[in-house]
């Protein structure tokens, strides 16, 4: 079975509403906090009073609401826990 990734985008509306396409997970889900799995690496966005809008993994889109304070990415570790620690 082949992964079908979606192309990445996102919109922000007045630091209120937030759109993203390009989701192939979600990790995690609190209202201070999303993190999300996407076509370009691992999402997080920030906020207070997050709620989950809409959800469709099949077509890789995503949608909340709420104050949304900040987005940022997480970069992919090079190799496991062993090989950071014997560098």
């Amino acid at each position: 079975m082949t992964e079908e990734h979606f192309p990445h985008k996102l919109t922000l509306n007045e630091r209120k509403s937030l759109t993203m396409t390009g989701v192939s997970e979600v990790l995690r889900f609190e209202d201070s906090e999303v993190v999300l799995r996407t076509a370009l690496g691992t999402a997080v966005i920030q906020g207070q009073e997050l709620k989950l809008k809409t959800l469709s993994l099949e077509g890789g889109q995503m949608a909340v609401e709420g104050h949304i304070c900040g987005i940022s990415y997480e970069e992919p570790r090079e190799g496991g826990l062993w090989q950071r620690l014997w560098r």
